[in-house]
């Protein structure tokens, strides 16, 4: 019989409600013990199906607030699992996406995709244009479209890193050099590429018309409603051309760049 490797993958997210009386520390301390909870019973299913929680593989990240993460110290509190100690992490990386800021993520992505591009442009000169359009498909951009999602109200600085990378992949089709000029021409009109905020706008789009046909999670539907369903605000414009509803948010906070805000905003913004 053959071996067979079975990974199971957890993401546990918890939010604690902080009284006014209980201090952050012990907040996150309580936090903290109910997560334990939570893994180790997790591990007794696990044993008693006969497979192993790999605590070594384990991370732990606080999502908190600047302020918040002073109040926990440098390296914050710690998860003991029996006999490993999980320390926490500035970064981790789930399903291929690193959880921390952005600038790491898209720093990680685009040395990925560069160090395909080096590898294709050894071999240009063997492949047509077609079977580099392929190949260039498979390795570079659609790591760039995966889970760019979360590019959503990125600043600028931040796209510009990964619209380096297809520029320097369409010279790669197309077998130019850097500074030969008609770069734009030849991402919009000849390979039909969207530059990457269009991209993201494109998926975050695509995620909405998915809600709106009811082929998407219910927790993602909830987050796209039409402003003519809600009764006291049907006489309004927005209700006139069937727009969503767009939360009221923070434009300072990550809020503005979740899916509920992100998402009606992109559906909105189309002509």
């Amino acid at each position: 019989m053959e071996k067979l490797d079975l990974h199971v993958v957890a993401w546990v997210h918890l939010k604690v409600c902080i009284p006014s009386s209980i201090s952050i520390s012990s907040a996150g301390f309580a936090g903290l013990m109910i997560v334990t909870d939570c893994i180790e019973e997790v591990s007794d299913w696990m044993l008693a199906s006969r497979l192993k929680l790999n605590a070594v593989k384990t991370e732990l990240l606080w999502a908190r607030s600047h302020h918040g993460l002073a109040t926990l110290g440098s390296a914050g509190l710690s998860l003991r699992l029996r006999t490993e100690t999980v320390v926490a992490s500035d970064q981790v990386c789930f399903l291929g996406v690193t959880m921390t800021f952005l600038d790491k993520h898209v720093a990680n992505v685009c040395a990925t995709c560069f160090h395909w591009l080096r590898q294709l442009r050894r071999v240009r000169r063997s492949l047509d244009a077609e079977s580099a359009a392929t190949l260039v498909h498979a390795f570079v951009t659609s790591r760039m479209d995966y889970c760019n999602a979360i590019l959503a109200g990125a600043s600028k600085s931040i796209t510009d890193k990964l619209q380096r990378v297809m520029n320097a992949a369409a010279r790669v089709v197309s077998d130019t050099r850097k500074y030969d000029r008609g770069l734009t021409d030849l991402l919009h009109d000849e390979l039909h590429w969207l530059d990457v905020p269009k991209r993201v706008q494109y998926k975050l789009c695509s995620t909405v018309h998915r809600c709106l046909q009811h082929k998407a999670p219910q927790y993602m539907k909830d987050c796209c409603i039409h402003t003519s369903d809600i009764a006291r605000w049907q006489h309004l414009w927005s209700a006139g051309c069937r727009q969503l509803l767009v939360l009221r948010h923070r434009r300072s906070m990550f809020r503005r760049r979740a899916f509920f805000v992100a998402g009606p905003m992109a559906w909105n913004s189309l002509d």
